[in-house]
């Protein structure tokens, strides 16, 4: 008898861990990036579509607001793949001063940081609009696109190296360019915006003085733990490793990420680009080859440091794979990964799957989204 009880009880503990699905929460999107929770609104999510549209979805109907919440199609290039409304960041007063960061690719093959102020939280009228920041991109990929307020209240903005392949402008290293960088600003005066007097690079002759960090191919989708203050990257690789990088709180400052020299934690073997880690590197806590295993993946997704109300995700990095759609997630541990796990299967919907994943999305309970980018959202839930 004893073999069939230890069967029976191995089965259930396999059943007691495996508690977590996803419930979808809205659908009908065309080319889903983004979704995001302003502080002080609850119930509501707002959505990013690529093309230049940014809707206001009702979490309990999944049903969307007759009137977009932004339209700013006529100034979005969508000619490149990568191109288009990528990233918004709501002021930490959303909820009070209605103003708002957006990060496009414009019709000049811009980057644009704009800020807008949306007076009834519903509609935003595009005469608000002020660039904060217009940088050439160059290509038409590697365009980065993500914004974030720290800690700090300082906005952060990832930005790719421009594109093409292999950094042919050499942009990761380089401090005069934008391109290739973490940027970090000061949005709060009224209008423009100032340097942070503890920017590492203010002083640092030619160089940017908006630049945070450094030596990122295309962070797609970075993110700050909530419980932390620690900072994540998911930096796509080139043509063999994608990345997760990792700074404890206070720690980023200056930090250099290494590309183009490094791709992961080897060096880029395209010849006459590659070379030894730079000196004070950081290294990625994570990486992955190229393929269609398992563990295996063509273009990573940033996510989160769960913080929700499921125990089994708790303080797990989560995180997956755009065009291999996997869903992984690993426990950060004497600054390594551990513990990695694949949710994949458990956390697909009833009857379908997801296919591309553009973004996770953080809510103000730390429960997470999934953003797919054939047009559905879905909730991360306990069973």
């Amino acid at each position: 008898m004893r073999p069939r009880i230890t069967a029976i009880f191995l089965s259930s503990l396999a059943i007691l861990q495996a508690e977590i699905g996803v419930e979808q929460v809205a659908k009908g999107f065309d080319r889903p990036v983004w979704a995001g929770f302003p502080k002080g609104i609850s119930g509501k999510m707002w959505v990013i579509e690529q093309a230049g549209q940014v809707w206001i979805v009702d979490e309990k109907t999944g049903e969307r607001e007759k009137e977009p919440f932004l339209d700013i199609r006529e100034d979005v290039s969508r000619k490149g793949n990568e191109e288009g409304l990528l990233g918004l960041a709501f002021a930490p007063d959303f909820a009070k001063s209605g103003r708002f960061y957006v990060d496009f690719t414009d019709k000049e093959k811009q980057t644009r940081i704009v800020r807008f102020t949306s007076e009834n939280r519903k509609t935003t009228p595009s005469s608000t609009a002020e660039i904060l920041l217009k940088y050439p991109s160059e290509f038409d990929n590697h365009n980065g696109g993500w914004l974030c307020f720290g800690p700090d209240q300082m906005l952060y903005i990832g930005n790719g190296d421009g594109g093409s392949g292999n950094d042919p402008n050499k942009h990761g290293q380089a401090l005069d360019t934008f391109l290739a960088k973490i940027l970090r600003i000061d949005a709060s005066p009224k209008t423009g915006y100032k340097v942070p007097t503890d920017n590492p690079f203010l002083k640092t002759p030619n160089a940017k003085p908006e630049i945070w960090a450094y030596g990122v191919r295309n962070p797609w989708r970075c993110s700050f733990d909530r419980e932390t203050g620690d900072f994540w990257i998911g930096d796509v690789g080139q043509n063999n490793w994608e990345e997760i990088d990792y700074v404890a709180k206070g720690k980023g400052a200056g930090a250099n990420y290494g590309w183009s020299l490094r791709e992961g934690d080897q060096a880029t073997p395209k010849k006459g680009v590659g070379g030894p880690s730079p000196s004070g590197v950081v290294e990625p806590v994570y990486v992955y080859k190229h393929g269609g295993g398992e563990k295996d993946g063509f273009s990573v997704t940033g996510g989160y440091v769960y913080r929700g109300s499921i125990k089994e995700l708790q303080g797990r990095y989560i995180f997956g794979d755009y065009q291999n759609p996997r869903i992984w997630s690993f426990k950060l541990e004497n600054g390594k990964a551990s513990d990695f796990k694949d949710h994949t299967k458990e956390l697909q919907p009833k009857g379908g799957r997801i296919n591309l994943i553009a973004s996770f999305a953080e809510d103000q309970d730390g429960e997470l989204r999934i953003i797919d980018h054939t047009g559905s959202i879905y909730r991360i839930v306990g069973r």
